[in-house]
């Protein structure tokens, strides 16, 4: 793909930052080349773009998985070191947990899968449990804590994979379409989850196709387009039909149930419009 430029506006003090990024997979062509890319502390971050625009190897980048070919990762300002003690610090501070949950879970239980990462830092015991707990409860999953895993439900995998993540505390959370495959219920209770963590401090990513989501959810987006990262608010950046056009994405629904208000004069220029159709049948 072509070269992606740095964000638009990008945080001062990011926590976790790629600086002129470029990355190509064995025996093939660059994946995203000279990007720098910040993700804000607090700030809820939607990633888009069509399949094949870089974002799973972007995410992969900022958690650790992938190692620049060229630039740096920067967490707290500070160049991460691929050595034992650098990835350490970086996957305590960033965890990704990826779009199948299948591929993230691999213990006979619930509570033996989301332990595994606070054991495998060599924390004490009361330590593992008291993050086990914290996490099983923050997902709300504490009652399948003793649940084979393969016996779950494909949105109670989603769940134990994520709150295998949150054991660990990170200050970054990466989510791979975290909402697929699930039903409006399933999807409503994980973003009352992601609110909670949130909450807690916890700055969340998320990548998704589903730019309603992203107006709705997030804070911020990044469009990944074939001449470059777009970044800014989420609610302006996903009003742009062209950009969204650019990365194979659909126009998101509240930007155009707002344009048409304002184009009717129902609702001033200034205000605020309507995020769901929720949100639409209580403003009527």
């Amino acid at each position: 793909m072509e070269p992606l430029g740095p964000p638009a506006n990008p945080p001062a003090d990011p926590l976790v930052e790629l600086a002129g990024a470029g990355y190509a997979y064995e025996d093939g062509p660059a994946v995203l080349t000279g990007v720098d890319f910040a993700i804000a502390q607090e700030r809820a971050l939607a990633l888009l773009g069509r399949n094949g625009s870089g974002k799973t190897t972007l995410m992969r980048l900022l958690s650790g998985g992938l190692r620049p070919g060229s630039g740096a990762l920067r967490l707290d300002g500070t160049k991460v070191s691929y050595d034992r003690t650098g990835l350490t610090r970086l996957r305590t501070s960033v965890q990704l947990v990826v779009q199948d949950p299948d591929d993230q879970l691999f213990a006979a239980s619930v509570e033996q899968d989301v332990s595994f990462g606070p054991m495998n830092m060599g924390l004490a015991a009361p330590e593992v449990r008291a993050r086990v707990d914290s996490a099983l409860d923050a997902l709300d999953i504490t009652a399948l804590r003793d649940r084979p895993t393969h016996l779950l439900s494909y949105g109670q995998r989603k769940r134990a994979a994520i709150a295998g993540a949150v054991a660990m505390a990170p200050r970054v959370l990466i989510l791979d379409e975290p909402t697929a495959g699930l039903d409006p219920d399933g999807q409503e209770r994980l973003l009352d989850v992601l609110a909670g963590l949130r909450a807690g401090g916890t700055t969340v990513v998320m990548a998704t196709h589903d730019v309603d989501l992203a107006v709705r959810w997030a804070d911020d987006a990044a469009v990944l387009t074939p001449s470059g990262i777009r970044f800014g608010p989420a609610g302006a950046l996903l009003s742009d039909p062209a950009l969204l056009s650019s990365a194979g994405l659909r126009t998101a629904w509240s930007p155009a149930v707002t344009a048409l208000l304002r184009a009717h004069g129902l609702l001033a220029p200034d205000a605020p419009g309507p995020r769901d159709p929720e949100a639409l049948a209580a403003w009527r």
